[in-house]
């Protein structure tokens, strides 16, 4: 199968007004995979072609264009019909994503006010005896990722710490192991996991 051919008979994510911030981010990838971004990041004009124009100004012209055009179909095909019909006026790529960005992506303080309340949330979620360390760590590392999509930068030492300190006692055992065996300021998520996951 044809590489260029699978990339771009993919569908890319449809966006219904909920999680900008992670549409955003698949359709930024969806978008570079198709070689489509450039028209949604800037706003360039495709220049009239001068008299007696060569093959090659005449392809370069006919490709600029043809990805503006392809980038602007693939957002109107990304989105819900209330959206579509919100930004159905709108007619560049690179209008389109800022009209959206700026409707729902919302200021910094807004972005700031869900960052609190995401490390609100990580901070009151422990590890109950039922839970196994992978769904565990699904719920921080989706948490944390959130926080890092609108912007703010969250370490993996820090979610590091905040596993340490939320998994049941049954763990200590294995804590204490790599408290002694390792420097605990420099391990990875993934060995502290991996250590846990043995133990269970």
């Amino acid at each position: 199968m044809d590489l260029d051919k699978s990339f771009t008979s993919l569908s890319p994510p449809v966006f219904n007004g909920n999680n900008y911030h992670v549409w955003a981010a698949r359709m930024e990838a969806h978008l570079e995979a198709n070689d489509l971004w450039e028209a949604v990041e800037e706003e360039y004009v495709v220049p009239e072609l001068q008299a007696n124009p060569t093959l090659v100004r005449m392809k370069n012209h006919k490709e600029k264009k043809t990805r503006k055009s392809k980038a602007r179909a693939t957002l109107f095909v990304a989105m819900s019909s209330e959206i579509f019909i919100r930004i159905i006026t709108i007619k560049s790529a690179f209008k389109v994503w800022n009209f959206l960005k700026e409707e729902y992506e919302g200021n910094e303080k807004i972005k700031g006010m869900q960052v609190l309340n995401l490390i609100r949330e990580l901070e009151m979620v422990k590890m109950k005896d039922s839970d196994t360390i992978k769904k565990y760590s699904n719920i921080l590392i989706t948490i944390v990722n959130r926080v890092r999509l609108l912007g703010t930068k969250f370490s993996d030492s820090r979610l590091v710490q905040n596993v340490l300190v939320t998994v049941p006692e049954r763990f200590e055992a294995t804590i204490s192991s790599l408290e002694n065996t390792k420097d605990m300021l420099k391990v990875s998520l993934i060995e502290i996991l991996s250590a846990f996951e043995a133990q269970e």
